[in-house]
């Protein structure tokens, strides 16, 4: 579906007997849950030297081209087979292809059943895309719709629930044009002057409570391999795991880099 809810997959409109607001407050500190497990990914690497928590937040850091999609798909498809629960994915204003190709690979291996009726019963995956070619107001929402699914399956039935996000920074992006069209003064590198804020309101609804959790799996581009750069700098704080792609891992061919 798109920002708004509309089928973009050709198969008719989606009929819902539920409606949700995409902006809500985080939940209170008390309803939140505590647990001390391991995600495991199925990537030796990773599982091995930087874990990951089960219902936390983890990140993947990295410049133009060293991997951090290829990651996130390779996780889907070791996680998401596996999970059991169900897996939402927020593609917010990258590749309109790497979505596609996402979508058929799910249809392949099963995460999203297509029936000889058309429907799409029994699917355990909600993609929902804001892609490059949308407006900002649309890129810069994208990933709250995707958490609002998110939401529905932990709070009313339950489940443990995978999020991913690609991408984090034009997430970033897209709050700064929407600000600049306001006519914001700009802030540091000419990022908006609510870049905390924004990003704040977004990373304190993913978060785990007595009723089900979200493990959240989020790509984060690095503009000129620079990590101090204010987008994901104020990114690193809201994160339980952050893993940090490397550009002279990856020209020498070895990944995950």
């Amino acid at each position: 579906m798109n920002v708004i809810g509309e089928s973009v997959d050709e198969r008719g409109p989606i009929n819902a007997k539920r409606y949700a607001p995409i902006h809500t407050s985080a939940p209170l500190l008390t309803e939140q849950g505590s647990g001390a497990e391991i995600l495991v990914t199925g990537m030796k690497v990773v599982d091995l030297l930087a874990p990951y928590a089960k219902g936390g937040k983890i990140g993947l850091f990295g410049g133009a081209g060293v991997g951090k999609t290829v990651v996130i798909m390779e996780l889907i498809n070791n996680v998401a087979n596996n999970h059991g629960g169900v897996s939402v994915f927020a593609g917010v204003g990258e590749r309109t292809r790497e979505g596609n190709d996402l979508y058929y690979e799910m249809i392949e291996s099963g995460v999203i059943k297509i029936n000889d009726d058309g429907t799409t019963k029994g699917s355990k995956a909600a993609l929902v895309y804001g892609q490059m070619n949308e407006p900002p107001g649309a890129r810069a929402r994208v990933g709250l719709t995707g958490l609002t699914v998110a939401e529905y399956f932990r709070d009313v039935e339950g489940q443990d629930v995978l999020l991913f996000v690609d991408n984090i920074f034009r997430f970033t992006q897209a709050c700064s044009e929407v600000s600049a069209l306001l006519g914001r003064i700009p802030s540091a590198v000419g990022y908006q002057p609510t870049l905390a804020t924004d990003l704040g309101a977004l990373q304190e609804r993913i978060t785990s409570t007595k009723k089900g959790s979200i493990t959240s799996v989020q790509a984060i581009y690095v503009p000129a391999d620079d990590l101090t750069d204010p987008a994901p700098a104020t990114t690193f704080s809201h994160l339980d795991a952050t893993t940090v792609l490397s550009r002279q891992i990856s020209e020498l061919g070895i990944y995950p880099a």
